[in-house]
């Protein structure tokens, strides 16, 4: 008997709590696809600004002005 309780006491709260994982995991994997899609963003944010700053360099390093 001693055995038995905690069985019983699974089955009797395992489909409250299976909606609850359920819940928990898709948050789970919203928030690492939204979290994977900022760090996407932010890679071609950095790559473009990149390649932007290689194209129009600043005007505070003029090597003219050394003349």
């Amino acid at each position: 008997m001693r055995y038995l309780r905690p069985i019983l006491l699974l089955a009797l709260i395992a489909p409250s709590l299976s909606g609850c994982l359920v819940i928990g995991a898709t948050a789970l994997v919203t928030d690492v696809a939204i979290g994977t899609a900022g760090t996407a963003v932010k890679t071609v944010g950095a790559v473009g600004g990149a390649a932007v700053d290689l194209v129009l360099p600043d005007g505070d390093d003029d090597d003219d002005n050394d003349r």
